[in-house]
């Protein structure tokens, strides 16, 4: 094989990397938007319909059966719908805990995200873990508990919500790279927002309350356009590169995340939470080196 054709997995791998820290970066304004409303006293129930509202208004004036004959037809229709589920849980949940919870602390225990998606690699995706990244995953994990700190305190049940976005959404992405390998990008998304839409649009009677000021319309198109446009990187991040190559990635949030949360609602993380943080971010980077010098075993 030639350079050119090995660097060519390499150069898709990059281009995924790419992919997956701009989608970080739009999550970041995507929590720090829905945060704000929730302090606009606006309920983190309408801010997760708006969510998926505008999310599936945008696919589908671009990608629709007319348009793109064809984008409606899945292989794996029951792996779409749990996927779509498994978005809309962990957005809900992620919205009802930024109520309580400074954008460090979420991100912090979302941060465990990447070690549970190498866990889950394994049975689901067939990409093993060794022992020492078994250890690794186990060593985030306390790092975790760590911010959590159970039975020193009171443990705000806000953290339980942010415990359960972060289940939901390791399972998101193990289930969109699944999907990566059989369907298309464009059905992919097509199907994203369309499970939150059904179950939010039942309960709009008792959850809408008509903004009265142009912010709060803005914020909630808000979350609709940054939650768009992360999970379409997302999408198209793991049609290039494996989910544990992407995963470890997920700590470039950090630097929006706590820079947003200092500028717009002056948060400033408890050390507990930093300790927390960088416990379960040295067991991601370690993550990733390992896959690196597995790889450059395997070229040998």
């Amino acid at each position: 094989m030639g350079k050119a054709e090995a660097a060519a997995p390499s150069n898709r791998r990059l281009v995924g990397i790419a992919l997956m820290c701009g989608t970080l970066a739009f999550f970041a304004c995507l929590d720090a938007s829905a945060k704000t409303l929730a302090r606009l006293g606006t309920d983190p129930l309408l801010s997760t319909f708006m969510r998926y509202a505008v999310s599936v208004g945008l696919v589908t004036l671009f990608v629709n059966p007319v348009t793109s004959p064809g984008v409606a037809r899945t292989n794996r229709l029951w792996l779409q719908t749990l996927r779509s589920l498994l978005l809309f849980g962990s957005t809900a949940l992620n919205f009802l805990a930024l109520r309580h919870l400074q954008l460090a602390e979420t991100l912090s225990i979302q941060f465990a995200t990447p070690l549970m998606v190498a866990l889950l690699a394994g049975p689901l995706l067939g990409e093993w873990s060794s022992r020492r990244r078994l250890a690794a995953i186990g060593i985030g994990f306390l790092g975790v508990l760590v911010i959590v700190r159970p039975g020193v305190g009171e443990v705000q049940p806000a953290v339980l919500l942010s415990i359960g976005n972060m289940l939901c959404y390791a399972f998101y992405v193990v289930t969109t790279r699944m999907l990566a390998a059989t369907d298309s990008t464009a059905t992919t998304m097509f199907y994203s927002g369309f499970a939150g839409l059904a179950l939010m649009s039942p309960l709009l009677p008792w959850i809408w309350t008509t903004p009265t000021a142009w912010q709060v319309w803005a914020l909630l198109i808000g979350v609709g356009l940054f939650g768009t446009m992360g999970h379409w990187l997302l999408v198209l991040a793991h049609a290039r590169a494996p989910a544990n190559v992407l995963a470890p990635f997920i700590y470039t949030q950090l630097v929006w995340s706590v820079l947003l949360g200092y500028i717009v609602f002056g948060d400033v993380p408890n050390r507990w939470t930093l300790i927390g943080a960088s416990i379960v971010v040295g067991s991601g980077l370690y993550l990733l080196a390992q896959e690196r010098r597995e790889k450059v075993r395997l070229q040998r």
